[in-house]
């Protein structure tokens, strides 16, 4: 619930919390970072060669039917092999890789176009200008979908954290 002060009231400790993005001062969860997310697909060797030679991204399998994906950090993906029983998601549930310019982002649609056999690629989308970048999607062998983008500004999400709630608001309309 959302008071005159733009703070929402936990209604089942009576607690607020501020809307700029801050950390709470009392967390219900003492996280130390947010370490990776998952996706499923249907052969891990297949999507292998989709992460490394197509998206550029690391992989290391950790588990029977599981491979971690990363690129420059320590947050990852894990890649969950569930054959027949994977589930594909909506482009607005998707990945996100970042390239350096608008150009990049076009040569990465070209080419997505071009190694769409090879690599599996099922749909790839019109580049265009939106929320406040230039990007396309483009739905993996999966079913997973990724937007590759090229940001307006570097660091651009450090900066929105920094400034608080209104900056992303205002760069995206």
């Amino acid at each position: 619930m959302m008071d005159k002060n733009n703070t929402v009231k936990n209604t089942s400790k009576g607690e607020t919390a501020s809307q700029s993005g801050s950390e709470r001062s009392n967390p219900i969860i003492d996280s130390l970072i947010l370490s990776h997310g998952t996706l499923e697909c249907h052969d891990v060797e297949a999507s292998r060669l989709f992460y490394e030679e197509f998206l550029g991204l690391e992989t290391v399998y950790h588990g029977k039917r599981t491979m971690l994906i990363r690129k420059g950090g320590y947050w990852g993906i894990v890649c969950v092999n569930r054959g027949d029983k994977v589930r594909p998601m909506g482009p607005l549930n998707h990945w996100g890789i970042d390239v350096a310019s608008r150009e990049l982002v076009d040569k990465a649609r070209e080419n997505a176009l071009k190694y769409k056999e090879k690599y599996g690629i099922q749909k790839v989308n019109q580049a265009l200008e939106q929320h406040g970048v230039y990007s396309f999607y483009l739905q993996d062998l999966d079913g997973n979908w990724w937007e590759i983008q090229s940001l307006p500004e570097p660091e651009l999400y450090d900066r929105w954290f920094k400034e608080g709630d209104g900056s992303a608001v205002e760069a995206s309309n």
